[in-house]
């Protein structure tokens, strides 16, 4: 089989470096195409120059629809309203689209959701095997511990991250609640300030820190009566993030329209 043919949208901020690197690297991949917004830095640029390798012949360029032009699938690690608009040019050319971005809306995941009817999207707030995993464990453990063990959730990341909670968190967060059968929104907390009361049962807390050059830690902390579990994870390469959305773009290489997560990538429960 030919190598799989991917685009990278956000070609030239770090994440897209990344992928970028990373499909050069990774047998049955091969960089088609590389797009960035109108105006960006790197703009015309080779992609591969970029990220620190001898050109690839891909330059960087700011108009989509040419950017995927033979493209099998498109890797995206961008913003919210960036996603959405791509999502329409993905289905609409039934090209598979991997989405690692954060901070999406229960708004921007309807449309995901919606484009997913006309192609393969894979979408997850971490693409890392280790943190999938730990969502499982933090599934069975939340399903098999109940609600008199408090959930609190606490994550740092960089300085200039610009969502909170990190789409990681609320990831955990959701595998939670799912294992005590309840939905997130009704029970998260995402601040506490001021005299807030006592906590209350089944909540599930998330705490936020920023600074430095953080790649991303995670822990989940689940408090019972005279006993304390916590499940962790530490991220101490972008590089993991990148190969795991390869592995989800070759997992969709000629897959029916769906709406998948990495959960489904990896056979996760």
């Amino acid at each position: 089989m030919s190598d799989m043919r991917l685009a990278v949208v956000g070609a030239s901020g770090r994440m897209g470096r990344t992928l970028v690197r990373a499909i050069a690297q990774t047998p049955g991949c091969v960089l088609s195409g590389a797009f960035e917004r109108p105006g960006a830095e790197g703009v015309g640029a080779d992609a591969g120059v970029l990220a620190g390798l001898p050109a690839l012949g891909v330059a960087v360029g700011d108009e989509p629809e040419r950017a995927l032009d033979g493209a099998e699938a498109v890797i995206d690690f961008t913003a919210p309203a960036a996603t959405t608009a791509l999502a329409g040019l993905c289905a609409a050319r039934g090209i598979a689209h991997v989405v690692g971005t954060t901070g999406l809306s229960a708004q921007d995941l309807a449309v995901l959701r919606d484009a997913a009817q006309r192609c393969c999207v894979v979408q997850s707030g971490n693409m890392s095997l280790g943190v999938n995993l730990l969502a499982s464990l933090v599934r069975r453990a939340a399903r098999a511990l109940g609600p008199e063990f408090d959930v609190e959730i606490v994550e740092m990341h960089h300085r200039h991250k610009v969502d909170a909670p990190s789409g990681t968190a609320l990831l955990l967060g959701a595998a939670a609640a799912e294992g005590r059968g309840v939905p997130l929104e009704e029970k998260a907390v995402r601040s506490r300030d001021g005299h807030v009361g006592p906590r209350r049962e089944g909540d599930i807390g998330f705490a936020t820190l920023r600074g430095g050059s953080v790649v991303g830690e995670h822990s989940v902390i689940l408090a019972g009566p005279g006993e304390r579990i916590e499940l962790r994870h530490i991220a101490e390469d972008r590089g993991l993030f990148a190969r795991g959305a390869l592995q989800a773009a070759l997992w969709a290489r000629g897959r029916a329209p769906g709406f998948h997560s990495m959960a489904d990538v990896l056979g996760l429960d």
